[in-house]
């Protein structure tokens, strides 16, 4: 795979200072730092390149707080990682790069990475403070990566979005490339992106963060924000021409990715220390909510969750799935009772699943076979009237047919 020099020649970029050509007259361009507002620190390794921003403990993205003061006891489990329950605060770093590609790989650089913690300032509250470290050269890479880990040496955790996949193991490898340890070794990682799909997949048609700012936190962003696959197209346009103008709207989308990090863990951390008491508007999260706790054998919680969101006005299929997963989890606590009266809400509305578990209630739990029939013939009609593709019709039909042929015969044999 060619590496990040060889792109740039092949574009006519000049990599390194000994290649680069005096300026010439007229053709000056504004310092990095008079431009972007940021300034040059000095690291072991030479220095970087860094643009700052402190955002108060008020400030709030969209209608987002991202001052975390939830205990995150169940975003632990859902993590499987206990450490993340006792952290502070002012341990979780959020972390998010913009690169030359999408293939990572050694050949592909972190020519940018924000970074934001939370720091406690003289009145005791917590400001949360962002650090974007830019390199304007490949040359500064071991630099920047310094200056990063000089910002994470008080953190114990990153927070990402789709970090684990991707932005973990790139730094990793850019880390181990320059010989230099990777600060973040032995962290934990919260990475939101798998959260998200839990919470959002059935409700939204995408999970990008950029979607969930608008949709979830309502934090529509400005004009500044660039489309994420332009951003390595920008940056080789600034190797080769100088001009930093265009990475403005770059600055602008890897801050707000941090930002909004901090905000969604906020809220996801909300819903799931207190899923009761979240103001949660949409049926459908409410369900993916009840699914989650299900899966963490939280079944009270996940059974009251349920209950809640079939109360809302859901598509037919998403009522029919809620229906199917609490009448099974409250057969797995025992409550019968319960599951019959499921059941029965869902077969008036014509699922065809519920008269199957009715047929087997009245069969095997009641010794009713007569009923268990009524259920079954019921059943069977559904699926004849229903418009359902050839596989999912001979399921039932099959299914059906060999409980008719069972009951009819415990019938004949009673009589």
């Amino acid at each position: 795979m060619p590496s990040l020099s060889d792109k740039l020649k092949s574009l006519g970029v000049k990599v390194g200072a000994s290649e680069i050509q005096p300026k010439a007259a007229g053709k000056t361009r504004p310092p990095l730092e008079e431009l972007l507002g940021g300034r040059w620190i000095s690291t072991r390794r030479g220095e970087a390149f860094v643009v700052e921003q402190v955002f108060s403990t008020e400030y709030r993205h969209g209608v987002v707080p991202i001052h975390m003061t939830t205990p995150l006891d169940t975003l632990a489990a859902w993590a499987r990682d206990e450490r993340l329950s006792s952290l502070e605060l002012s341990q979780f770093a959020f972390l998010d790069t913009e690169t030359s590609g999408l293939s990572g790989g050694t050949g592909t650089y972190a020519f940018m990475v924000g970074v934001g913690r939370f720091v406690a300032v003289a009145n005791g509250e917590m400001e949360f403070h962002l650090s974007i470290f830019f390199m304007q050269d490949p040359a500064e890479e071991p630099a920047l990566l310094e200056a990063l880990a000089d910002f994470l040496a008080p953190c114990a955790s990153l927070v990402t979005f789709n970090g684990k996949a991707f932005d973990a193991p790139l730094l990793r490898t850019r880390y181990a490339l320059n010989s230099i340890p990777c600060p973040f070794d032995g962290f934990s990682h919260i990475d939101l992106l798998p959260l998200a799909r839990r919470l959002w997949r059935d409700r939204l048609p995408s999970r990008a963060l950029k979607y969930l700012e608008e949709h979830i936190m309502s934090a529509p962003r400005t004009s500044e924000e660039v489309p994420g696959y332009e951003i390595p197209w920008l940056y080789f346009d600034f190797l080769r021409t100088g001009d930093a103008a265009p990475l403005k709207g770059v600055f602008y989308h890897n801050a707000m990715d941090v930002v909004a990090m901090a905000g969604l863990l906020n809220l996801t951390a909300q819903m799931l220390s207190d899923p009761h008491g979240s103001e949660l508007e949409h049926g459908l999260d409410v369900i993916a909510l009840a699914r989650l706790f299900e899966d963490l054998n939280r079944w009270e919680d996940a059974a009251l969750l349920y209950e809640r969101g079939l109360k809302t006005v859901l598509p037919e299929a998403d009522f029919g799935r809620a229906i199917q997963r609490l009448s099974a989890l409250q057969r797995r606590r025992g409550d019968l009772s319960t599951a019959v009266r499921l059941w029965e809400q869902a077969a008036a509305e014509g699922h065809i699943f519920a008269h199957v578990e009715l047929a087997k209630y009245y069969e095997h739990s009641r010794r009713d076979p007569a009923a268990a029939l009524e259920w079954t013939l019921a059943a069977v009609q559904h699926v004849e009237n229903a418009e359902l593709p050839p596989y999912i019709r001979k399921h039932w039909l099959d299914e059906l047919e060999r409980r008719l042929a069972r009951l009819q015969a415990k019938i004949g044999k009673s009589a």
